[in-house]
């Protein structure tokens, strides 16, 4: 496997080696379909924000044929909130015989398609090399906090069906581009200052749910003052009138962001609840 030596920001870079020895994979060496802007292979000092797209990939012991998650931080589609909803969630999935794939997406700066795009190749080269680690290739799932969940769940209700996720877990995600319930930073670092009728629509993904959408998992906080919680529950409404097995949990308070954060008041009975329903 290799190893992670740093993570890098602009100038910025954490010390990683907490992490341990694990596959690293950019994700267009080549070119992406879609260009953002932004050089990687030179990102500027004084941005703090971009990251050089890349799945990270932790894989549990060898043996039966394991699940995998792609796992998608949070940040409002302005920054990436890479560990308590990224990395820091590897033990958990990988004791439970699950691979931990945490992606560094690229920001959309104006390009909307740019992170799903990334999520797209991520589930593809998981598929491509489900053999050679061991995963099975119809139990891809999909994981985000935040406007990573909604980055999730756009893949889940959009994604064509050969690259579909086989479930989805959403953390107080953000679900709608509805004014009256999103969460607008989120909307404006996807879309723009003044999106289209029909773009806001696409990217209302409760209005995007079918009998092929994925199951999902989703919790969230019901003081969340960031993301209202009806984002998760208008979602989780969608998904039981189109019949797909879904769960959620509100929380009575937490607020926004607790990821695998041990301070959040739920932790654990939230691990409890994600570890049951994984086990279903």
């Amino acid at each position: 496997m290799l190893a992670l030596v740093a993570i890098t920001v602009g100038a910025r870079s954490w010390d990683s080696d907490r992490l341990g020895d694990h596959i690293v994979i950019d994700l267009w060496p080549d070119g992406a379909p879609t260009h953002n802007g932004v050089d990687y292979a030179h990102l500027a000092a004084d941005n703090d924000r971009d990251v050089k797209p890349q799945l990270h990939v932790f894989l549990p012991e060898r043996g039966k044929p394991s699940r995998a998650v792609v796992i998608c931080p949070g940040g409002a589609y302005g920054g990436l909130a890479m560990y308590h909803e990224g990395f820091e969630w590897k033990e958990f999935f990988t004791s439970r015989n699950i691979a931990a794939l945490v992606l560094l997406y690229r920001l959309p700066h104006g390009h909307h398609q740019v992170p799903a795009e990334d999520v797209l190749e991520a589930i593809r080269l998981t598929r491509q090399h489900a053999q050679e680690w061991g995963i099975d290739p119809d139990q891809i799932g999909i994981m985000g906090s935040s406007a990573g969940g909604h980055l999730a769940a756009t893949v889940a209700t959009h994604a064509p069906e050969a690259l579909r996720p086989a479930f989805q877990i959403l953390l107080y995600p953000v679900i709608t581009t509805d004014d009256s319930f999103t969460h607008h930073w989120s909307c404006r670092n996807l879309m723009g200052e003044h999106p289209s009728a029909e773009l806001k629509r696409y990217y209302s993904n409760e209005l995007q749910v079918s009998s092929d959408t994925p199951p999902a998992f989703i919790a969230a906080s019901a003081d969340d003052g960031d993301v209202p919680v009806l984002n998760s529950a208008r979602y989780y409404e969608a998904l039981v009138r189109c019949g797909v097995p879904s769960a959620i949990h509100i929380y009575p308070s937490g607020g926004h962001g607790w990821g695998i954060k041990s301070s959040f008041r739920y932790h654990l009975p939230m691990l409890q609840d994600l570890s049951d329903w994984l086990a279903r």
